[in-house]
């Protein structure tokens, strides 16, 4: 059982920067690839960025890339989601999920295990 905790959400303006974190339980933390998706109200999960365990792989949605940078720090069992020149349309709640092993589909949201409760995001025009 992998329990997973977000931090870092809040409010900010237009062009702004942000940081979550996502911190897990558990070790065997580099052995997990980790996904970042967020949900703005009405919308279904949107796939943000994913990471393998040891870090050489990253992946990000086309709405993101360029603008967020996922990194992980193992020996933390954590998980960072740098978000730069963040717009309004980022606006949503944040979640971290995790899967142990390599994953078929990293963008695919059923193919992870385990979930943070969320974090929000709101950004301001």
């Amino acid at each position: 059982q992998v329990q997973l905790v977000e931090s870092g959400g809040g409010l900010v303006q237009a062009g702004g920067s942000l940081r979550l974190s996502c911190a897990a339980s558990g070790r065997t933390f580099g052995s997990y690839v980790m996904g970042w998706f967020r949900q703005a109200p009405g919308k279904e999960h949107e796939f943000v960025a994913a990471i393998s365990g040891s870090g050489a792989l990253k992946y990000y949605g086309d709405s993101v890339k360029g603008r967020f940078t996922i990194s992980r720090g193992n020996a933390a069992n954590t998980v960072y989601l740098q978000m730069s020149s963040l717009k309004p349309e980022d606006t949503a709640v944040y979640y971290c999920a995790a899967k142990a092993g390599p994953i078929a589909t990293p963008r695919a949201v059923a193919s992870y295990d385990y979930w943070g409760q969320g974090t929000q995001v709101t950004v301001s025009s």
